[in-house]
């Protein structure tokens, strides 16, 4: 059982999800998963919480297929694993933050320029991911792994369209300072 915003998912809900209850379709999961996620999904977050502030544009270039992403600690600082790619990364908060876009198969995305922001949304985002998987297997216990993976294909497909459509901002954020000069 998993409690959403403000109901409890329980296989007695997935019944309305079809007329037969045993013939599940994906597009039926996805909307139901959309519907319990509200506004912790991952477009949503990166819309109202990244894309309202200050940004700059990171290329991840990260492949749109399933591929292992990993952080990982070395002594010369934390670096994103992508597949066989290594990215050297600040700080362990923005491996996390581009770790969840890595995941979803993102090409280009915006990162908060305020670094005292990425560590809150980078939890926001984790949380919103795992819990999106969760949601997956949940609704999905008992079917076969195809509708599994076709749902999860499915939404991360949703989620790397809507990211792209939203946009990557600026590659170099603007500065706009008032200075006084004097005659």
């Amino acid at each position: 059982m998993i409690v959403g915003k403000n109901t409890i998912v329980t296989e007695f809900n997935l019944a309305h999800l079809s007329q037969n209850a045993r013939t599940v379709r994906a597009e039926d999961v996805c909307r139901e998963v959309r519907e319990q996620l509200g506004d912790f999904s991952v477009d949503l977050v990166y819309r109202d919480r990244i894309l309202t502030q200050r940004t700059r544009r990171y290329e991840l270039h990260a492949a749109a297929r399933a591929s292992n992403v990993e952080i990982l600690h070395t002594l010369l600082g934390v670096e994103l694993k992508i597949g066989r790619r290594r990215l050297l990364c600040p700080d362990l908060a923005t491996a996390r933050y581009l770790s969840v876009f890595a995941r979803v198969g993102c090409e280009a995305i915006a990162i908060p320029y305020d670094i005292t922001q990425v560590s809150h949304v980078a939890d926001l985002l984790e949380s919103g991911l795992s819990r999106m998987l969760l949601l997956i297997a949940h609704l999905t216990e008992g079917r076969s792994s195809k509708l599994r993976q076709a749902v999860a294909r499915r939404l991360f497909e949703e989620i790397r369209g809507n990211i792209a459509s939203l946009g990557s901002g600026a590659r170099i954020p603007e500065f706009n300072q008032n200075t006084r000069q004097r005659r």
